[in-house]
């Protein structure tokens, strides 16, 4: 009985720290993000729209930001599953959009990313605030 609890104890053990590896960091987001820097901003527009604000935003309705007919028309409503999904690959998912970055193939630093944005562009944080 001993061997098997020790076991059981064993096994929770690992699938803890598993769970704990894989959490999202959003101290890497941020360096990932640097990626992003070259069109977008969180408080402001430059080629791309800003991000703060973005969680929970309808694509496509920034005001005052040029999109392209395909975003505006896309009905993505960004949270944690669609911005994963277009950081995935940006034109399979919104074909016709302005956005020709490749997108980011690796589902970790997908996962960072978001965790950074989701922290960076709430309401709330410094970055964003008006």
């Amino acid at each position: 009985m001993k061997i098997r609890g020790l076991v059981l104890a064993s096994l929770l053990a690992l699938g803890t720290t598993a769970c704990v590896a894989a959490a999202p960091d959003a101290v890497r987001g941020e360096q990932i993000y640097t990626r992003c820097l070259a069109c977008h901003a969180l408080a402001y527009d430059r080629v791309g729209p800003r991000h703060c604000g973005l969680f929970g935003r309808l694509a496509g309705s920034v005001p005052g930001f040029a999109y392209s007919p395909a975003m505006k028309n896309s009905k993505i409503v960004w949270n944690e599953k669609t911005l994963d999904q277009f950081l995935k690959s940006p034109l399979k998912m919104v074909p016709g959009t302005a956005m020709t970055y490749d997108g980011v193939p690796d589902p970790k630093d997908r996962a960072d990313l978001i965790a950074y944005l989701k922290q960076a562009t709430s309401p709330g944080s410094p970055a964003c605030h008006k």
